[in-house]
């Protein structure tokens, strides 16, 4: 399974973007597709992820302000980012868990500015 991400970049406080995840390849088993991500110093962090069920979590950090939704038919995930804090500044990683083993996308780096 491959997983591409696009949709970082540089905004400002208040702003929205919306972060893209395709994945590809062996797709058969996957149940899980988030989005993580890392701050400079910080550990890895859930932000949300959705099920094939539609299920969704997210962090308590990006509730009311972030949405994960999913395209079945393009294997394909988004994470439409409102309100944008520059606390929400970041690497973000795309993933798949397939088989109970989690596969990771490149990462994409979203910047906020005040």
């Amino acid at each position: 399974v491959q997983l591409q991400a696009s949709g970082g970049g540089l905004v400002q406080a208040g702003d929205s973007l919306t972060l893209s995840c395709a994945a590809s390849g062996s797709i058969f088993g996957i149940s899980i597709m988030g989005w993580y991500r890392q701050a400079p110093g910080k550990e890895r962090d859930l932000v949300a992820d959705i099920t094939t069920g539609d299920t969704t979590n997210y962090a308590n950090s990006v509730k009311g302000r972030f949405t994960i939704s999913r395209a079945n038919a393009k294997n394909t995930v988004y994470l439409q980012m409102n309100s944008l804090k520059p606390e929400d500044t970041a690497v973000y990683y795309c993933a798949a868990r397939r088989w109970g083993h989690y596969i990771w996308g490149q990462g994409t780096q979203v910047t906020v500015s005040s």
